[in-house]
């Protein structure tokens, strides 16, 4: 007499749970031949770049909390007697140079984020007005959040390679524990390291942690560049009584860092 016979397909839940594993998590462009739309991707890029500079500078004037790199930024940059600007392309070519071990390659949008951002955070707080009335100070701050999120959609979605420091946390999570948990780390650190070599963090840096994730959530869909070259679809799954015939995932967006 023979053994009861094994099941032909797996367990419902089983299949929901391996197929949400293998699922992307990050809503991240996919990458583009580097010569399709170079021309308005490096335009994006650019403005991108620009705007989100402006918004550092934006926050900086503020002077109610940083964002986490800034906190570190405006630290380094008062120790040393150096300009904010001139000690976020420092930090960005050493942060660079971390890549080398994870194996990870730099695009064109990674070395103008180095150099753009930090001339033109030079530039703006030079330009920009120091607020002293409270009102003034918080429209600055929430301008400079707003137009960060904005800026991160422009240069994220032109598709020419992430800043360094995202660079950094993703090549990490690709080796080993989840890249939420990386940002996070790193983040606690350089803000800790920042605020005891005198960098400004206050509730300006908790509004920023907040806000900024559902921002560039928010942009980043209508501001990516798309391909003009249409991949084709691939062929839907059989389906069964145990296995569905599609399974909706969670994805989730991570802030951008430059």
């Amino acid at each position: 007499m023979t053994g009861a016979r094994k099941p032909l397909h797996m367990p419902l839940r089983t299949t929901q749970r391996r197929a949400s594993t293998a699922a992307p998590t990050s809503r991240r462009p996919a990458p583009m031949p580097l010569r399709e739309r170079l021309p308005r991707r490096l335009f994006q890029l650019l403005i991108g770049l620009i705007g989100y500079g402006v918004s550092i500078s934006l926050m900086l004037r503020a002077h109610l909390g940083n964002q986490p790199w800034d906190v570190l930024h405006q630290g380094v940059a008062l120790r040393a007697g150096l300009s904010v600007g001139t000690v976020l392309i420092i930090v960005g070519a050493a942060v660079l140079l971390c890549w080398i071990p994870l194996r990870q390659r730099p695009g064109i949008g990674t070395i103008a984020n180095i150099v753009v951002i930090g001339l033109v955070v030079d530039v703006a707080n030079q330009l920009l007005p120091e607020p002293s009335h409270v009102l003034a100070r918080w429209a600055f701050m929430i301008g400079g959040i707003v137009l960060c999120g904005f800026a991160s959609g422009l240069y994220i979605g032109a598709n020419l390679g992430p800043g360094p420091r995202d660079g950094l946390m993703t090549g990490l999570a690709a080796r080993t524990w989840s890249l939420r948990g990386w940002r996070t780390l790193l983040e606690i650190t350089v803000v800790a390291v920042g605020f005891a070599l005198g960098g400004k963090a206050g509730l300006g840096t908790i509004l920023y942690a907040l806000a900024i994730g559902p921002l560039a959530q928010f942009f980043l869909p209508m501001l990516t560049v798309r391909s003009r070259t249409a991949a084709p679809a691939p062929a839907p799954a059989p389906a069964s009584a145990s296995t569905p015939a599609s399974t909706p995932v969670a994805t989730a967006t991570e802030p951008a860092s430059c």
